[in-house]
């Protein structure tokens, strides 16, 4: 669980980050674009944590759903 709680921190803080690295490029090289490369890594990074959230919200979406069928077949015999 902590695990997805900082892929989720990471995809709000990743872009700021990114930003922040491009306002950084344009204050002290503004000919030369090198933030890009630190915008691809970052990116990557972004996208598996994307996946890691999916993952964590397929699964308990999966486990709400076996525990209410559960619920109402239990209800109804």
């Amino acid at each position: 669980m902590l695990e997805t709680l900082r892929a989720v921190k990471f995809l709000f803080m990743g872009p700021v980050i990114v930003l922040f690295l491009a306002v950084v490029n344009l204050m002290t090289s503004p000919g030369h674009w090198w933030v890009q490369w630190a915008a691809l890594g970052i990116g990557i990074a972004w996208v598996i944590s994307l996946m890691k959230v999916i993952r964590a919200a397929i699964i308990a979406g999966g486990l709400a759903a076996l525990g209410a069928y559960l619920l109402s077949r239990s209800k109804n015999p």
